[in-house]
């Protein structure tokens, strides 16, 4: 990532961890199914409507780069890893649970409800925010594994993934390499993949991403969810 790109990161994603307008989570607790804004899970666990029975389900938990902050709902990497694994014949409706400004202690408050909906396969993209507030790594740490486990407590059985995400390196070289190897160690620790680096290839190059040199354009987006796919799709073909 570029050092510049990056402070300006940090200066756009400050505030406190609250919803924001931007988040595709809606005030009515709703979020997006395929680029389409769905209701809340049902009481008691039921799927979603609109749903369809015969689809299994992907349910991706993250930030403003999972929600697709800026972009059409359509162009957001969920959205484009859904019409992937329709292109490749396999019958998944992706659910994006992305929060925009939301940190680790954010997701892992909303965990049960997000996690009370449908979710045969669960990635976690979270902790971009931690990083670029310098919240202590340890912190950090304690609320991925917690949120892994809720995870995988609410949905034994389902195979769950950890998006590796990096700080800033205006945090300093002990913070970025701290931060940096938290999530291949999480990942050891809870027995689940790690996928790669959510924004490889997209972070500081300016014609993938929006004016605000942090949030990926519709080009940056399609090469994040190419980057995924890779690693998803055997998952999901399984």
């Amino acid at each position: 990532m570029g050092a510049a790109v990056l402070g300006l990161w940090v200066a756009a994603c400050g505030g406190k961890d609250t919803p924001k307008p931007e988040a595709v989570a809606t005030g009515s607790g709703a979020y997006s199914q395929g680029g389409t804004n769905v209701p809340p899970p049902a009481a008691g666990g039921a799927a979603a409507p609109g749903v369809p029975a015969a689809r299994k389900t992907l349910l991706i938990i993250g930030t403003s780069l999972t929600a697709g902050l800026g972009l059409n709902p359509k162009d957001a990497y969920p959205a484009l890893l859904e019409a992937k694994a329709d292109s490749a014949g396999l019958p998944w409706t992706v659910l994006n649970a992305g929060l925009s400004g939301e940190t680790s202690a954010g997701a892992l408050r909303r965990a049960d409800w997000v996690l009370s909906g449908p979710g045969d396969v669960v990635v976690v993209e979270t902790g971009a925010n931690d990083g670029l507030r310098g919240v202590e790594v340890d912190s950090t740490r304690a609320n991925i594994r917690a949120l892994l486990a809720r995870v995988k407590a609410a949905k034994p059985g389902a195979p769950v993934l950890l998006v590796q995400m990096e700080a800033p390196p205006n945090m300093g070289q002990a913070y970025t390499r701290a931060f940096h190897a938290m999530y291949p160690a999480l990942a050891r620790e809870a027995g689940v993949p790690l996928l790669p680096f959510l924004l490889d290839g997209v972070a500081g190059v300016a014609k993938y991403n929006q004016p605000d040199g942090i949030h990926p354009n519709e080009d940056g987006s399609k090469l994040v969810a190419a980057n995924l796919w890779k690693a998803l799709a055997p998952v999901l073909a399984r």
